[in-house]
């Protein structure tokens, strides 16, 4: 309905509901028809101001409110506006009782009469008093039909509603129905829910933002009992008998308009009550998520539940039973879902979180991680992945009743977007994309030509052997800085390579280094096995087991292929090489399959990453990048086995090599490499020229020229 149609519905409905009042002449202009809403609500009335009306007791409330101002802050409940309970039956029996008893008075030719005495003057009092009720009740029912017209215009997908500033203060919303809206830091707003149903026990409010906090209360007055702040947010509402109106309050601090989509929800008493036995946060029933991140970890933590009951009765004990009959029967499903990767618009969040709001759409979208029992200890932790978002939800489920409910469900991107460096928007710090950059150069020159470049490949190896060996002691056991620690990473790294190297040159043992290449490819063999649904089994939250699986894993690899040792060193270069690719491209943006190795990295730096579960989104972005990665993988190893098809499988011994070729310039004088100075004396030479180079041309002496 387009709001000016709702106005002129409202002015005939008010006119036909009020009438003419028994005793007053109408103007001239208006002789012989009834006064319309907008003149009928402008005659001044003795004792109110304009925008006024007198509540039930005839004490005049500003606004038209029905509340004193200590009823209004108690949320939930308490004495409702009777203006606001005016049902469109009580209306048209007033308007039938009128049209009946003064119809025909109001039609009469108007003539002289005498001033009413006795009791013709207690009936015009009366009369008066029913047309001021009268009034009272068109009001009530202009306001509701206004915010009806407000309440209509066109929503958003997915059966949300939207609306803007709220310019009156009051916010009206509908049960099961996303409401979009924006709040301001110096302009509160008072939510409101009408028309309850009586088979509803108990509401859960909740309220989200993308990164900025949003403070819901029951009462203006801000306390920790009855508020809370946060970006995704709710409130328990325990209904009491024949109530069917709740109010609350929701506020910003922050300088910037914030982007809220809010919802409220219903239960019956058959359903179980999610924080209702809460004893660590402030609520007194608090059903929300509270979430924590680091670099490693992303852990959750929620309050126990209790079961439902009816209004007006006490809420079951939490700890004094065990029994069947207790909350210790309730089940909680924790619930992980993704975001699209690379996605971090505040639209995107805001419409995914839809879909983990009630128990179904969870269900049906999310995926299940974990079901914890009431013995169990109400946190989860999940490995961190910086840059994607996720949203976590609890169901809780009661196997007695086959009921269920679900908390207040919260979002991280295990990163911030106000931080000044590293923030959400820009990931990846400008040291770890030169670092990762150089390092896919140097793996796609060995995918494709490692054997044939047999000294390169073993600095490559060396380089990632003690360079993940060092960069996990510097993290350990010194608090340097990241970009500190990746610098000393490179160049202990290089320091490995160039010991490999200088180890085959001098020593030539092919076994020591073929064992450095079969780890390597053991080390990543590994690491895929554990990126799998494997690393998520309970045993292996162990670390004793953990490890001693994982090496017997890398160990196993060299064994397998020391019999044929070409293979084994063209499957390293080119599976590492091209996975130096991937772990390159993840610096730029965000992709899973870097986990296969951060995964590992995070297990070895902190001791509590073992009870994190270490699942990850595979989505669009991954099976491009997974299919560019074996692309890459097969065409290097197939490119260096036809290449190397025929020639010896490893160069021979360096320095054997070096030692032959000088005994035969010292015995072949006739060889022209004989006559050619030692090393020492030619860099003696070298040096002595490039120093002559800045030095100052001394004078002859004799200047004029000798004559014969």
């Amino acid at each position: 309905m387009h709001y000016s149609d709702s106005l002129s519905t409202m002015k005939y409905l008010g006119a036909e509901i009020l009438g003419t009042p028994p005793a007053a002449r109408p103007p001239r202009a208006t002789r012989g028809r009834t006064p319309s809403l907008e003149t009928s609500l402008r005659r001044p009335r003795p004792g109110l101001r304009s925008g006024d009306v007198k509540g039930r007791g005839g004490d005049a409330v500003p606004g038209g409110g029905g509340r004193s101002p200590s009823e209004r802050t108690s949320g939930c409940g308490g004495r409702v506006r009777p203006w606001l309970l005016a049902s469109p039956a009580a209306l048209a029996g007033v308007q039938r009782e009128h049209l009946a008893g003064d119809g025909a008075e109001r039609e009469r030719p108007r003539v002289a009469r005498a001033r009413p005495r006795g009791p013709e003057r207690a009936a015009l009092r009366r009369r008066h008093r029913l047309w001021r009720r009268r009034a009272r009740a068109a009001r009530g029912l202009l306001r509701l039909m206004a915010l009806a017209a407000l309440a209509s215009q066109p929503g958003v997908a997915g059966g949300a509603e939207t609306v803007g500033n709220a310019s009156v203060g009051l916010i009206e919303f509908s049960v099961g129905k996303f409401r979009y809206f924006k709040l301001n830091r110096p302009f509160p707003e008072e939510a409101i829910l009408r028309n309850i149903s009586s088979n509803v026990t108990f509401l859960i409010f909740q309220i989200h933002s993308q990164y900025q906090n949003t403070t819901i209360s029951f009462s203006k007055t801000l306390l920790p009992s009855t508020s809370g702040t946060g970006t995704d947010k709710g409130l328990v509402f325990i209904l009491r008998p024949e109530q069917s109106m709740c109010f609350w309050y929701l506020e910003t601090s922050d300088a910037e308009p914030v982007q809220n989509m809010a919802i409220p929800l219903s239960y019956s008493e058959r359903d179980p009550i999610p924080g209702g036995c809460n004893l660590e946060f402030d609520l007194d029933i608090d059903p929300n998520i509270y979430l924590e991140y680091d670099f490693f970890e992303t852990t959750i933590k929620f309050a126990p539940a209790n079961l439902g009951y009816a209004r007006g009765t006490d809420s079951p004990p939490c700890d004094t039973r065990t029994g069947q009959d207790s909350r210790w029967r309730l089940q909680y499903d924790v619930y992980q879902y993704f975001l699209p990767e690379n996605d971090l618009t505040e639209e995107g969040l805001l419409k995914h979180l839809q879909r983990m709001a009630e128990v179904p759409q969870v269900m049906a979208n999310a995926i299940k991680v974990v079901t914890l029992t009431a013995n169990d200890k109400t946190s989860v932790s999940f490995s961190s992945l910086r840059g994607q978002g996720v949203i976590y939800n609890v169901i809780v489920w009661d196997p007695v009743l086959n009921t269920s409910a679900a908390y207040v469900p919260a979002h991280t991107y295990a990163c911030s977007f106000d931080a000044m460096e590293g923030n959400c928007p820009s990931l990846g710090r400008v040291s770890t994309k030169v670092f990762f950059t150089l390092f896919a150069l140097l793996g796609l020159f060995i995918c494709f030509f490692g054997h044939r470049f047999w000294k390169t490949e073993l600095f490559f190896i060396g380089f990632i052997f003690m360079g993940f060996f060092f960069h996990i002691l510097i993290t350990r056991l010194t608090p340097i800085k990241y970009d500190v620690r990746l610098v000393l990473t490179a160049i202990a790294g290089g320091l490995g390579g160039i010991f490999l190297v200088a180890a085959w040159w001098r020593f030539g043992i092919l076994a020591l280094c073929m064992l450095c290449v079969g780890l390597v490819l053991g080390f990543f063999v590994s690491s895929v096995a554990f990126f799998t649904p494997l690393g998520n089994l309970t045993i292996f939250s162990n670390d004793a087991v953990f490890w001693v699986t994982f090496s017997c894993i890398v160990v196993l690899i060299p064994v397998i292929f020391m019999g044929c040792q070409r293979i084994l060193n063209i499957l390293t270069c080119g599976f590492i090489g091209s996975y130096s690719v991937v772990l390159a491209i993840d610096s730029y943006m965000y992709t899973s399959l870097s986990y296969i190795a951060l995964n590992v990295l995070k297990r070895a730096l902190s001791p509590h990453f073992r009870r994190a579960f270490t699942r990850v989104p595979f989505q669009t972005n991954d099976f491009i990048i997974l299919a560019v990665w074996g692309m890459l993988a097969v065409s290097g190893i197939t490119l260096q086995i036809r290449r190397e098809r025929g020639r010896p499988c490893f160069p021979p011994h360096p320095y054997k090599l070096w030692k032959r070729e000088r005994e035969r310039r010292v015995t072949n004088i006739l060889d022209p490499s004989y006559h050619i100075p030692p090393l020492r004396e030619r860099l003696y030479g070298r040096l002595t020229q490039i120093r002559e180079l800045f030095q100052k041309e001394q004078p002859a002496g004799e200047r004029t020229p000798l004559l014969l």
